[in-house]
């Protein structure tokens, strides 16, 4: 085993534990029987736990994992971002903004993001030498391109409930 594959090894265990840690405290907190809408949590920690680590450990579903990962990450930012919103009480204030929402579960999602992120890299490293693609940063698989589709799936779940309210 070189250095690759223990670092490899170390990211999908972590990726597992906080999957895990998710599913459990999502399946504590909405239970299924009495919001049919909390069905989106437990299909996706379903997905997270059990599915992206397998995709993560062989290299033909890298690609695959890096995307479902990323695309549960932005739903589950959408929808706990809205949570918060509309359930917000008192005055808004920068700590209230942080302590009284979803902030610290939305980083913690955003971890989870991180480590897949590290998966797909170290996946595809060709060398220590190798360097981040330059230019063309709003295309796949740089970052920008992620921030487009949070933008866009934004706007869109945005418009989704102002239209159907």
């Amino acid at each position: 085993m070189n250095k690759k594959q223990l670092i490899k090894i170390i990211l999908i265990l972590g990726l597992f534990g906080v999957c895990l840690g998710g599913w459990l405290l999502h399946l504590k907190i909405h239970p299924r029987a009495i919001n049919p809408s909390n069905y989106v949590p437990f299909i996706s920690g379903i997905i997270s736990f059990f599915a992206l680590p397998v995709l993560f450990w062989f290299r033909r579903t890298v690609t695959i994992g890096y995307l479902l990962d990323g695309f549960i990450v932005i739903i589950g930012t959408i929808t706990m971002t809205h949570f918060s919103i509309a359930h917000f009480e008192g005055p808004v204030t920068p700590l209230r903004s942080i302590t009284a929402t979803l902030f610290a579960d939305i980083a913690v999602l955003w971890g989870k993001f991180a480590l897949g992120r590290a998966l797909y890299l170290l996946e595809f490293l060709r060398s220590d030498a190798d360097v981040l693609p330059k230019g063309r940063y709003f295309r796949y698989p740089n970052m920008g391109w992620w921030w487009v589709h949070l933008a866009g799936m934004s706007i869109v779940y945005a418009l989704g409930h102002i239209i159907w309210k």
